[in-house]
């Protein structure tokens, strides 16, 4: 389809989600500059990039890209130890290089085998920190930076010590300005009514989406709490974003690299460092991203890893941040109704827009709005329906989406993964250790016993002690059918196995014989089976 004239039939969708997508990335942006300790800026130059470069080389519908809260504490080391954020711009720009070898190298496929309940854990973790993570901006307590997901804060907190202490502060009075409180509470409220069908069916509800009128009541709530003290938004409590009083003032912010340190030893190792983590998230998110899509698109994760590459190098080229694909944005992208690239394009022109000419408007917005918005979108993202469904699929399905969420919330994304990926090996392993086989038993006409072994499709050396008991448990004076024929695969380990069973068969009064292994099977090479076919010794 021509792209011209496929924007202009999706942007229905598009505009209104690209606009919701900007309200919730200026914050996080942010935020996560802060966190980094470096200009806010250089988290809004991140966010444009994300927004407007890396969509254009991606192949990912709906994903959205920007700076990420898991490479925190990368940077935060890495311009500790590099001794200057432009000397860690370079590192970004090798960074971006780096990705860029490994998707012509086709590494990204390893993100096709990330389990899909491993997958499905991490969107509901994220649901649940995002959810965790907003009651207290919600409640007015902003000491946590807007996008952290880690479980340890740096303020000393942890995730639920944050909201017990923003409950506390609350009741007992210690923070007095309820302003905060009245707007989040509004804002759910309206987020609510939006899903409802009698607003849905409406027109101009396409248009018009929740969070955009949830941000519009914040500020005029805002406004009208300044003659109220006791209701007044302090500053600390709205969005930040940088005022520039001139263009010279605005055209600082934009950093250069410092390329003398080019053949710096330690520049690579943060470069390499970067490169692998923001590729594993970007691969992480695009997958998950691809599991939320209404219409299940499928990403091709080689060329997502060569835009997140170019990215990273024009981020760092003009002073911003590393970037990688990021699950918050592009799950508020597909909540607001967002169809195509479009959406990740434009609100990445959004933010340009915004930095330029109406940051004051923006300053405006009370992080209480914003709170409701992405508490509304944690919701969506661990339904009670998601825990259901993987609970009736049973154990294997269920205990490692519960281990990766447990585990995410009480981490970080990463170590979460990590350890889902751990458990859904254990399980496989086990199921290999448990299932190479089925043994049926008959009587032949003379009344001797015959045991019908079938081995699965494939037979590796996981199955070697299974099989070994199983064969040594054969009685004496039997009959044993080995059936292959659906074998694609057989480890010579297990031929090993075999053939010390024909051995040990031998002693035992145990005939044997061998199915569907002749010249045409995968292992007929093998001597050792070759001279069973067929055969019987007793």
């Amino acid at each position: 389809m021509n792209p011209l004239k496929n924007f202009f039939k999706e942007a229905k969708f598009d505009i209104p989600a690209s606009i919701v997508v900007f309200l919730v990335a200026v914050p996080l942006c942010l935020g996560i500059a802060l966190a980094c300790k470096v200009s806010p800026f250089a988290g809004i130059i991140a966010g444009i990039v994300g927004g407007t470069v890396v969509s254009l080389f991606s192949n990912s519908s709906l994903g959205v890209s920007g700076p990420a809260a898991g490479l925190v504490a990368i940077v935060l080391s890495a311009v500790e130890d590099l001794g200057s954020f432009e000397t860690f711009l370079l590192a970004v720009v090798l960074a971006g290089v780096f990705q860029l070898i490994i998707g012509f190298l086709r590494a990204g496929t390893i993100g096709y085998y990330f389990p899909s309940a491993v997958i499905k854990g991490m969107l509901a973790a994220i649901g649940v920190i995002i959810i965790l993570k907003q009651i207290p901006h919600a409640l007015g307590d902003d000491k946590d930076f807007e996008g952290d997901e880690g479980f340890l804060q740096p303020d000393g907190e942890n995730t639920f010590t944050e909201i017990f202490k923003a409950f506390t502060d609350t009741f007992q009075g210690l923070n007095a300005n309820l302003g905060p409180t009245i707007i989040a509470l509004v804002g759910a409220v309206l987020l609510i009514l939006w899903e409802q069908k009698f607003i849905k069916k409406q027109s101009w509800a396409l248009w018009i989406q929740g969070p955009l009128i949830v941000v519009m009541s914040g500020i005029g709530l805002n406004l009208l709490f300044r003659g109220f003290p006791s209701l007044t938004i302090a500053k600390e409590h709205l969005v930040n974003l940088p005022v520039f009083d001139s263009w010279s003032s605005f055209a600082s912010e934009f950093k250069r690299p410092d390329f003398s340190a080019i053949f710096n030893p330690q520049i690579y190792t943060v470069a390499i460092t970067l490169g692998i983590v923001a590729s594993i998230e970007s691969l992480l998110c695009a997958e998950a991203t691809d599991k939320l899509d209404p219409q299940k698109r499928s990403t091709d994760l080689n060329q997502e890893l060569k835009a997140q590459g170019i990215g990273n190098i024009v981020s760092g080229l003009l002073g911003g941040l590393p970037i990688t694909q990021v699950i918050v944005r592009s799950s508020a992208n597909i909540q607001s109704g967002g169809r195509t690239r479009a959406s990740a394009f434009m609100h990445g022109l959004l933010i340009l827009l915004a930095a330029v000419a109406f940051p004051f408007a923006l300053n405006l917005i009370p992080k209480a709005s914003l709170a409701a918005i992405l508490i509304m979108v944690g919701l969506k993202l661990a339904k009670p329906s998601l825990f259901r469904d993987l609970y009736k699929l049973g154990w294997t399905q269920f205990v490692p989406f519960m281990v990766t969420l447990v585990a995410i919330v009480l981490t970080d994304l990463l170590i979460g993964i990590s350890m889902g990926l751990v458990v859904g090996l254990f399980i496989i392993i086990r199921n290999n250790f448990n299932i190479p086989y089925t043994v049926s038993k008959e009587k032949a006409e003379g009344g001797k016993l015959i045991y019908r072994i079938v081995l699965s499709e494939d037979v590796s050396f996981l199955n070697k002690s299974s099989i070994r008991k199983m064969l040594y448990e054969i009685p004496e004076n039997t009959h044993v059918i080995l059936d292959a024929s659906n074998t694609e695969h057989i480890d010579y380990d297990v031929i090993d196995i075999i053939e010390d069973f024909k051995t040990y068969a031998s002693y035992k009064e145990i005939s044997y014989e061998f199915v569907a292994i002749d010249e045409n099977h995968p292992y007929a090479k093998a001597e050792a089976i070759k001279k069973g076919v067929g055969n019987s010794g007793h």
